[in-house]
């Protein structure tokens, strides 16, 4: 906002459900500030001044920059989403910005810190680099498709402007810094090829970087990265959007190709099957609007949160219990019954399970997860049916209190039996 005289004045905008932030020292710039409210974390690198503050609701993440960025952040963010791209949330932005001289100051922009998430130089630092490779790569292709799906042309692909999460023995990624992104209707492959290069060269030149700090291990090579990123972010990119030709009885051709990309983790929005009256051939269309189907299924029907990984598992242990439950009970169960008592006989009795010191260590699916995955492999071990709930204890005991990295490499490792 400017007043008639062409001078700023202060505008603080906040989303609701958070704090007002008006006790913060706004009057000074952001890299100066001491204040209580300000938390010792270690961040991840940026070109730009950042704090981050706690308060009741949670904690926050300031960053100063530029108006226009500033604007083009708050406004890229919010569309982000809507678009249910994975992506740290907006809360605030502040412009008009002045020390008490009325020296001007650059706007700034508030998200909610992502809690449970790690910048990739500490996943380096905490955990075998050759375990981290895949799924580091998998999850920032994943990322940047879903963005490109969306229309959006984020400018700054790199490992420094994402943050990485467990998600059930693999990483799940979130963009962070959007500042020279831009939002379209739909991206040109030139467009696409543009952002992928640009990737491949900054994600390279960070894995030089912890190369020369010695993080990286003699094995690893980044300049392998490269090729590797664009060959799964192609594959990807095509099954997600590629046109099938048909012949008119290969009908479960169509069936094939959803249940792949369910697997993918994506829903899909609409089938169009296209061809001429009488055509030995038929092609077919598939609209992908947005991932995060399972995620969205386990919400809806037992209210927990997880990310697209974990709820895919969760599912599973659902209905698992829900085939033990109508054995026992002798009747049929609907879903939503059988999804409130899996809740309130499976889920929270483990999570209660491990000690409150340490459960604060991962997210609450990502316990359940973790307690899981023990659980199985010692009735596998055992030939008997482990009690669960010791298992989780013993897990807590075992795993979480010494938790020292970000994945859990037996996992990681089976996965990749597995495939």
């Amino acid at each position: 906002m400017t007043r008639r005289d062409g001078t700023n004045v202060f505008q603080l905008r906040v989303r609701t459900g958070h704090p007002d932030f008006l006790d913060l020292p706004w009057t000074s710039s952001v890299a100066d500030w001491s204040r209580d409210r300000v938390a010792e974390v270690t961040l991840g690198i940026h070109r730009h001044p950042v704090q981050v503050v706690d308060y009741d609701e949670g904690r926050y993440v300031v960053k100063e920059l530029p108006r226009h960025y500033a604007q083009r952040e708050w406004d890229n963010l919010r569309r982000l989403a809507e678009e249910k791209v994975p992506a740290v949330t907006i809360v605030g932005l502040v412009t008009g910005r002045t020390t008490e001289d009325d020296e001007p100051l650059d706007a700034a922009v508030i998200t909610r810190w992502l809690d449970w998430s790690i910048p990739y130089r500490m996943l380096f630092a905490r955990v075998q680099p050759r375990a981290l490779r895949d799924p580091m790569i998998d999850a920032l292709v994943d990322l940047l498709v879903r963005a490109h799906l969306s229309g959006f042309l984020w400018g700054d692909c790199s490992l420094s402007n994402t943050l990485f999460r467990r998600d059930a023995g693999r990483l799940a990624a979130y963009v962070v810094d959007t500042e020279t992104g831009s939002l379209h209707a739909e991206l040109t492959d030139g467009q696409r090829e543009w952002e992928l290069d640009l990737a491949i060269e900054k994600c390279a030149g960070e894995l030089f970087d912890l190369q020369a700090a010695g993080m990286l291990d003699p094995d690893v090579d980044p300049s392998e990265l490269g090729d590797d990123l664009r060959a799964r972010y192609e594959a990807l990119w095509s099954e997600l959007t590629h046109e099938d030709v048909l012949h008119p009885d290969e009908r479960h051709r169509v069936h094939e190709r959803l249940r792949r990309i369910n697997d993918l983790g994506y829903d899909v929005d609409e089938v169009e099957l296209v061809g001429d009256h009488g055509s030995a051939g038929l092609r077919l269309r598939i609209s992908v609007p947005e991932p995060g189907r399972h995620s969205r299924l386990l919400f809806e029907l037992a209210g927990v949160e997880a990310q697209d990984n974990q709820a895919r598992e969760l599912l599973s242990d659902i209905h698992a219990f829900g085939a033990w439950l109508e054995d026992r009970e002798g009747r049929p169960l609907s879903d939503t019954v059988k999804a409130h008592r899996w809740h309130e006989q499976v889920f929270q009795p483990v999570l209660d399970a491990v000690p409150g010191a340490v459960r604060g260590r991962r997210e609450p699916a990502e316990i359940f997860h973790g307690a899981r995955r023990y659980w199985l492999r010692r009735c596998h071990d055992e030939g008997r049916d482990v009690d669960r709930l010791q298992a989780a204890a013993d897990w807590a005991a075992e795993v979480l209190a010494t938790d020292t990295g970000v994945l859990d490499l037996d996992a990681v490792r089976q996965a990749a039996d597995d495939a």
